[in-house]
C-alpha cells in the first residue's frame, strides 16, 4: 500500500513590505486584492496547523498543486523554498506550479531555480513538464498550467506540446503497470471552466486522458473541495480538488483549509484507492476527518 497526500494553494503570508516599484503591472491589482480581501481569508496560522496535522500521517509522497506564493515577488519565492524544505525532503514531494507562481514574466523560472528538485523529475526531453516521480507502483506526473496573464485574469494554459509529452508518459507508465496520478493546478473538467479563471486547453487535456487513461487527477485553484470525473481509456478517471491549505474559517467563498490522503493498493488486476479528507469544518476549532470514500 502507498499513501499519497495532496495539499494545494498555500498562499504563504504575511505579505512582505513592498515599494511602489515592486507593484508595476499586474502586481498592483493583486496587492490591492490581497489588502482589501485575501489577507483576512488566507493566513499562516491556519496553514501551520494543517501542515503539522498532515505530517503526522507519514505519507509516502506529497503532491503540492501550486500557488505557493501570492505576487511571486523574489522574497515570496525564497520563502516558499524554505517552506518546502520544512515540509519534507524533495524525494518525497513534488510541486506543480499555479498561476500565482507564474504571476509575472520570469517568475516561474525564478521559482524553478529556487525550488529545485521539488519541481523536477524524470522527463522525456529537455522540457521541464510533465515530469514523473515514481514511488513503488505509484507514478506522480506533474504538469504545468501556469502562465503569466493580464490583470484580473487567472487562467491557465495546456498546449499541444505538453499534451504530446503527457500522452507518451501516460502510455509508458500505463504499460509498466503504474498507478498514474496526474497533477495540474487548474481543474480540467468542463464543470469548472470560466473565461477569467479556467484552463485554456482543457479539451486537449481531456482528450489525452481519454486516449491513454490515468488512475487519478489532482488539482487546486478553486479553493474548494470537489470530486468530479472525466472519461479515461475504458473507465472514468476521478478528478479531485482540495481547499486552499491556508484558508481560514469564516470565509464567504472558500472552503476552510483541508488536505486529502489517498491509500492506494493493488486489487486483483486493478487498483483500490480510498480517499480521506482532513481539515477544518466551518464551525469548530479542530482538524477532523471530514470524508472517507473509495474513488476507484
Amino acid at each position: 500500500m502507498i499513501t499519497l497526500a495532496h495539499i494545494s494553494d498555500i498562499h504563504l503570508s504575511p505579505m512582505p513590505e513592498v515599494g511602489w516599484r515592486d507593484l508595476l503591472g499586474k502586481r498592483l491589482t493583486g496587492y490591492l486584492n490581497w489588502k482589501l480581501k485575501r489577507h483576512d481569508e488566507l493566513n499562516s496560522e491556519t496553514l501551520a496547523s494543517l501542515v503539522s496535522h498532515l505530517q503526522t500521517q507519514n505519507a509516502d509522497f506529497t503532491a503540492v498543486t501550486g500557488d505557493l506564493v501570492n505576487l511571486a515577488l523574489p522574497f515570496e519565492i525564497e520563502r516558499a523554498g524554505r517552506w518546502l524544505r520544512a515540509l519534507g525532503q524533495s524525494d518525497k514531494i513534488a510541486v506543480c506550479p499555479g498561476n500565482h507562481d507564474a504571476y509575472v514574466s520570469g517568475a516561474l523560472e525564478a521559482a524553478q531555480q529556487n525550488w529545485g528538485e521539488y519541481m523536477q523529475g524524470e522527463t522525456l526531453d529537455a522540457a521541464v513538464f510533465p515530469f514523473v516521480r515514481r514511488v513503488g507502483e505509484l507514478a506522480v506526473i506533474s504538469c504545468s498550467s501556469a502562465v503569466p496573464t493580464r490583470p484580473f485574469l487567472a487562467v491557465g494554459r495546456f498546449d499541444e506540446a505538453q499534451a504530446d509529452r503527457l500522452g507518451r508518459i501516460l502510455k509508458v507508465m500505463g504499460e509498466a503497470g503504474y498507478f498514474r496520478t496526474v497533477l495540474i493546478h487548474h481543474p480540467p473538467n468542463p464543470e469548472l471552466q470560466h473565461p477569467s479563471f479556467g484552463l485554456k486547453g482543457h479539451k486537449l487535456f481531456r482528450s489525452v486522458i481519454a486516449e491513454h487513461g490515468a488512475e487519478l487527477i489532482l488539482h487546486g485553484h478553486t479553493h474548494r473541495s470537489s470530486i468530479h470525473s472525466i472519461p479515461g481509456k475504458g473507465a472514468e478517471v476521478p478528478v479531485v480538488g482540495v481547499a486552499a491549505a491556508s484558508s481560514a474559517q469564516g470565509g464567504t467563498l472558500d472552503d476552510p483549509a483541508r488536505y486529502n490522503l489517498f491509500r492506494i493498493e493493488r486489487a486483483g488486476n486493478g487498483w483500490s484507492c480510498t480517499m480521506r479528507e482532513f481539515g477544518y469544518q466551518r464551525l469548530g476549532s479542530e482538524i477532523v476527518m471530514r470524508l472517507q470514500m473509495r474513488i476507484c
